[in-house]
């Protein structure tokens, strides 16, 4: 697309490009075609492992653009098949288990669980569940305990630097930074090696990914029926933000080419 403006696109996995049940992409493939054919970055981001992530964002074709991993704790490099930053699970779970034991008990994440146990959870088989387990960031899990002491829960953790971001299926906790510092960070670099800033498209579905949505130029928030997903987005007033009105991968893949229709008809008038 010579002349036209680069464009990056940012999206979450689970419930968004895959399916919230199959994990599938299949429905989105087209749009994926497109990406490919038209020389558009897809810039992967989940709370997925660098594990997990690398071999889809391989297959995908993708394996040239950077993903960003574990809800932004970490960015894994164009090609890399594990982070360079600094890991820090270790600590996190340390830290983790200084709380109080009543309050820790009623947090149950993925390093607390067995094989099995986080197969069953995530709805995934045992290999791709083995590669979720493998952290170099974050802490995802459940909150089990009672509800009145979740926020003494937090407030303490909060206390020691760590962030807890609500996804589609669990809380994962972190030592902050989330998907739209990374996205800025991305489109950022991308400006120093081009000159230019690309314009940027995020998609997601859950409420840990509505900074990622009001940080780009555009974005698209996918319906995902088990659960309510953002709340009411303010770029949604003014058209920059909208949302899908088939669920997962399908309504990611007619509103991302629906856009990049009208993005590229735009970009047609200006160069006419």
């Amino acid at each position: 697309m010579n002349g036209m403006r680069k464009i990056v696109v940012f999206s979450d996995l689970d419930g968004t490009l895959l399916d919230h049940q199959t994990y599938s992409h299949a429905a989105a493939d087209p749009a994926l075609q497109r990406l490919r054919r038209e020389g558009i970055d897809l810039v992967l981001a989940s709370s997925k492992t660098a594990a997990e992530i690398a071999p889809l964002r391989a297959a995908l074709g993708f394996a040239h653009c950077p993903a960003i991993v574990e809800n932004g704790a970490g960015i894994l490099e164009a090609y890399a098949e594990r982070p360079r930053e600094k890991r820090c699970h270790d600590r996190l779970l340390a830290d983790l288990d200084e709380l109080p034991p009543q309050l820790r008990a009623g947090f149950s994440g993925f390093s607390d669980w067995s094989a099995a146990t986080l197969s069953r959870r995530t709805g995934l088989a045992p290999e791709a569940a083995g590669r979720a387990s493998r952290r170099d960031f974050s802490e995802p899990g459940l909150w089990l305990g009672e509800d009145d002491e979740r926020e003494t829960f937090l407030r303490l953790l909060a206390e020691k630097d760590i962030v807890a971001q609500r996804g589609g299926r669990f809380l994962t906790l972190s030592y902050g930074a989330d998907k739209a510092l990374r996205l800025r960070e991305i489109v950022t670099h991308c400006r120093r090696n081009t000159g230019a800033y690309p314009t940027s498209i995020a998609l997601g579905d859950a409420p840990n990914d509505a900074a990622m949505l009001d940080a780009a130029d555009f974005g698209i928030v996918v319906v995902n029926p088990s659960h309510a997903g953002p709340g009411r987005l303010a770029g949604e007033a003014r058209g920059r933000i909208s949302r899908t009105e088939k669920p997962g991968p399908a309504g990611w893949n007619d509103a991302l080419n629906a856009l990049l229709d009208r993005l590229r008809q735009s970009e047609g008038r200006d160069h006419g």
